[in-house]
């Protein structure tokens, strides 16, 4: 039968059912999005898919809520919120709606279900401080979100409605970069993995263009990689390799004798004729032509050794 209602509770809201809504009106975009707690509408039918309401956990029913003793709970133990439930049955479906290749679609559900959902499944049940983000705890997406509920003397009878239809397109966009940032980044491996092969020992990777390269070259243990060239506009660029995503440190730094100089200032110094600019942090360096960047790169690597 065909989904004509999607069902969440009324009121003030949360990321888990807003998140939910991102990836439901997706799938049904001709299904009416429904905020309601009255008993005919949070009673399971095959034509409603309810979320965050109705005190059960059905996926054949179709009703995921979590809000009930004892909640559902994945396999390792941890609790679902509605977004975790929504994206277990649902996402796997909605990857291939937003048109991620088939062999893709097992590897970027796991990791968009690590990286992304299951943060918020934790939050929204309490099984995780918002402390733990330190003072960037008012910056998560649960509290960016949350910070477009309205205030709280709002006189307008509809203005949690408002709030909650007015960021779901909000929402919607942070769900959908991720899902293309993780698409991308299955399109590059092989791209990268390839040029690792091409560089052999060399302590250079050549790129044909900017992308991310981070998890190829763990996979491929190019542990001897410095440093990362391409392509960008009419002008090459020279990074640093960074030892993880979750540090500014560096396997290498570009030569200290560069840092903050541009054009003929950086040229003199480096000697390298087309050399542009280098930055303050010396992470990355760039020059007018791929001659130049390769000449920068290697004077980096002698400087290194």
């Amino acid at each position: 039968m065909t989904i004509t209602h999607l069902v969440t509770h009324s009121g003030g809201f949360h990321a888990d059912e807003l998140l939910s809504s991102a990836v439901l009106t997706r799938l049904f975009p001709q299904a009416e999005l429904l905020r309601n707690r009255d008993r005919q509408w949070v009673t399971p039918a095959a034509h409603k898919i309810i979320f965050d309401v109705g005190g059960a956990y059905d996926g054949e029913a179709q009703i995921f809520d979590h809000h009930q003793r004892p909640g559902p709970l994945r396999g390792d133990g941890q609790p679902f919120s509605s977004f975790g439930l929504i994206w277990a049955h649902y996402g796997r479906a909605y990857l291939a709606a937003m048109d991620v290749p088939r062999d893709d679609v097992e590897a970027i559900h796991s990791k968009f279900d690590t990286k992304f959902v299951l943060p918020i499944d934790l939050l929204d049940n309490g099984a995780m401080e918002p402390s733990v983000a330190g003072p960037l705890s008012i910056l998560t997406l649960p509290a960016l979100l949350g910070s477009l509920k309205p205030v709280f003397d709002d006189p307008s009878p509809t203005a949690d409605d408002d709030a909650f239809f007015a960021a779901l397109p909000i929402a919607r966009r942070f769900v959908e970069a991720q899902i293309r940032n993780l698409a991308a980044k299955a399109r590059a491996q092989g791209i990268v993995i390839e040029a690792i092969a091409k560089a052999g020992t060399s302590p250079i990777l050549e790129l044909p263009m900017g992308m991310p390269y981070r998890s190829a070259l763990d996979q491929a243990e190019a542990d001897h990689m410095l440093f990362v060239i391409h392509p960008r506009g009419d002008d090459w660029t020279l990074n640093g390799i960074k030892l993880s995503n979750d540090t500014f440190n560096q396997r290498a730094d570009l030569p200290a004798a560069w840092a903050g100089l541009t054009d003929t200032g950086l040229e003199d110094v480096s000697g390298v004729k087309g050399a542009k600019f280098c930055h303050t942090a010396r992470f990355i360096a760039v020059a007018s032509t791929r001659e130049a960047i390769l000449e920068m790169a290697e004077i980096a690597v002698q400087d290194v050794q």
